[in-house]
């Protein structure tokens, strides 16, 4: 409402009779307008045809006018048409029938502005007489009024704060606790009371340090109070600081504190803002567990870039090595002798399964699944680690069912779970006293709603913690020392497994014994084995040998002239006629001169590799180029195998014996 709207408070009385009385003292006219002129209190008379008779200087000061523009002039000339006929033109009629008005409010004129006034309207008459006048008696209270609005305007201002504060405070996701200059509590907001498990209630008036400090911490607690109370250095006001909160269950927990101080009056107040770090220390340690793990993974792929590198070099020799080793066992007729080339030829076989296992789960590929025998990959495995569970005093033993099928899988995952499994069996092992044992075991089982085949690898050492059971396949988790393990071998084991439809379960505890007797932890992998391999994910069958196969003419290309001559040999033994070639240009001259039926050439070598010669052979002989065999032992190379793709070319990778390149080449030529 404005202040032209508002009325005021209007109270009406009667006038008393004061006829009987008479003044203490002569009223002197004299006197009279002395006390008049000099009283603090605006005072004008009006007649009833409403022209003043009268003004102090008072009133004068008030208006804003001299005597000549007051005293004479009517009510309405003075103060304005429109107050004049608000105001005292309605109220007349009451004031000259003796009624007294008092009234405050908000008065205002023509150049006057607003000014909120106290005023009395008293009127007059003689003796039994009408009345002739009306008294004003006015107080200006302008200034207190407007002091008394600002106040009010702040008191709503601080009030409107107070709540703005109280709804920050309540609502702050920070902890926020308030104490005295005696460290006492005075506040303890909602999020103070859900990171402590305390209530308010409870806290309130208790010291601070009693309440969320861990009582090793308490003495320098209040060492500090002591000391900022008498005057000395505050160390810790205003700084981010990471300690440790005590919880109402006992439990310790990890915060960040900023402390301040705030002076109200001659009283001193301390608020703590905290935060819990739990979560932020709990993922900064999954973060180190990660980096440390990946650290760990550079480390394996460096060290795996220099053991595939040596397998490679390996294979060449491997190659001849078995190959010689299978002709030579042919050609003796001694049973001694042969008895000694075949083991000779086992052994270097041995290494050529060591090798193939290793880059088998080296390279890297798009998955590819067809029937595979389990019992064959845990003896690939078994070959591979064999060497270390013998120079660590570990006796393995395999219990595998020779009647075991054949499971749909990704050989090279399903081989990688069993590396692993085999590994972490050794790692337990480590530092434990006393007889050390692996067992694998496999089976089918057909009683549950879906067939399969499993596998199960137990060792003798400590077990798992019953605490730790649930944890094992999570990410990065390890119970292994430093620099034994990354935390993911299980992890990735248990998701392979899944995705061919199986599992990887913990069976067993420390304090449990299997039927083989054997405490430690026992891994079961389980395989389905109702599943059907699609037609395009079938390897393609390889053609029986005739006794007597037909006569062909086969060029060999490679640059190691020992493995060609091997694979020269390896042909014609079989019947083939066989040419050679040191290089992809001599290969050319030789299919310019002669006709052939098949192309066995090497991958990698210099000048004009194999990839060069098959472009050549599918723009000068294009249905030759349908009919080459790339012998390889750079299987991790993404080119090698990228080119194998686009061109549609087999392959055979070395180490390989005299019954696969036969069967590749029959395949060819058939």
């Amino acid at each position: 409402m404005s202040r032209e709207e508002q009325e005021g408070e209007f109270t009406w009385s009667v006038t008393p009779d004061r006829t009987d009385k008479s003044p203490a003292f002569p009223l002197d006219p004299t006197l009279l307008g002395a006390l008049l002129d000099h009283s603090t209190t605006q005072v004008g008379i009006f007649g009833r045809d409403h022209v003043y008779q009268y003004a102090n200087q008072e009133m004068l000061d008030g208006l804003g006018r001299t005597w000549e523009q007051v005293v004479g002039q009517h009510l309405s000339t003075v103060l304005g048409p429109a107050l004049y006929v608000k105001r005292y033109a309605r109220l007349s009629e009451r004031l000259f029938a003796g009624e007294t008005l008092r009234w405050s409010g908000w008065l205002g004129g023509p150049g006057q502005g607003w000014r909120f006034l106290k005023e009395a309207l008293v009127p007059f008459a003689p003796v039994n007489g009408e009345v002739q006048s009306v008294a004003v008696f006015r107080h200006d209270l302008t200034e207190l009024k407007q002091r008394e609005l600002e106040l009010a305007d702040k008191l709503q201002e601080l009030q409107a704060s107070e709540v703005l504060k109280s709804a920050i405070v309540d609502h702050a996701l920070a902890a926020l606790i308030s104490t005295d200059a005696k460290g006492l509590i005075v506040e303890f907001n909602p999020s103070a009371e859900a990171m402590f498990g305390r209530s308010r209630a409870n806290v309130l008036g208790r010291p601070v340090s009693e309440v969320v400090m861990p009582e090793r911490f308490r003495a320098a607690h209040e060492a500090g109070m002591q000391r900022m109370d008498g005057g000395g250095e505050a160390r810790i006001l205003g700084k981010r600081m990471e300690m440790h909160a005590l919880r109402a269950d006992g439990s310790e927990f990890p915060i960040e504190m900023v402390l301040w101080r705030t002076s109200v009056h001659d009283s001193v107040f301390y608020t703590a803002s905290m935060v819990d770090l739990t979560e932020r220390h709990t993922a900064s340690e999954q973060i180190e567990r990660q980096r440390e793990a990946l650290r760990q993974s550079e480390k394996l792929t460096a060290m795996g870039s220099l053991l595939a590198g040596v397998a490679h070099e390996l294979n060449n020799p491997l190659a001849i090595v078995m190959g010689r080793a299978s002709l030579l066992e042919e050609k003796c007729e001694s049973a001694d002798l042969k008895a000694d080339v075949q083991r000779i030829r086992e052994a270097a076989e041995r290494c050529g399964r060591i090798v193939r296992t290793f880059l088998n789960m080296a390279r890297s590929r798009p998955s590819q699944r067809h029937n595979v025998g389990l019992n064959e990959m845990v003896r690939a495995a078994t070959d591979m680690l064999h060497y270390g569970y013998r120079s660590h005093g570990i006796e393995l033993s395999l219990e595998l069912d020779p009647s075991l099928p054949e499971v749909l899988a990704d050989g090279d995952q399903i081989g990688q779970v069993i590396l692993n499994l085999l590994v972490n069996a050794q790692q337990a092992l480590a530092g434990l006293d006393g007889p050390r044992h692996v067992q694998v075991q496999t089976g089918a089982e057909t009683g549950s709603n879906q067939a399969g085949v499993w596998l199960r690898v137990r060792d003798s050492g400590q077990g798992v913690k019953p605490e730790l059971h649930g944890r094992v396949f999570e990410p990065f988790f390890t119970t292994k020392p430093d620099g034994m393990g990354t935390g993911m071998g299980l992890a990735v084991s248990r998701a392979l497994a899944r995705e061919h439809g199986g599992d990887l379960l913990l069976e067993s505890l420390g304090a449990s014994r299997g039927p083989s007797g054997l405490g430690g932890a026992s891994f079961r992998l389980v395989l389905p084995m109702n599943a059907q391999p699609a037609e395009d994910t079938l390897p393609s069958p390889l053609p029986e040998l005739d006794e007597e196969p037909m006569l062909a003419r086969i060029l060999v290309v490679d640059d190691e002239p020992e493995l060609t001559s091997l694979m020269r040999d390896m042909l014609e033994g079989a019947g083939y006629e066989v040419a050679t070639a040191e290089s992809g240009a001599v290969a050319l001259e030789l299919l310019d001169m002669a006709r052939f039926d098949a192309v066995v050439s090497d991958l990698r070598m210099p000048d004009m590799d194999g990839s060069a010669l098959w472009r050549e052979l599918s723009t000068r002989h294009p249905v030759l180029s349908r009919r080459m065999l790339f012998v390889t032992g750079d299987t991790l190379s993404m080119d090698a195998q990228k080119f194998l793709r686009d061109s549609r070319s087999d392959s055979l990778d070395k180490p390989f014996s005299k019954g696969d390149l036969l069967a590749k080449v029959a395949a060819l030529v058939g």
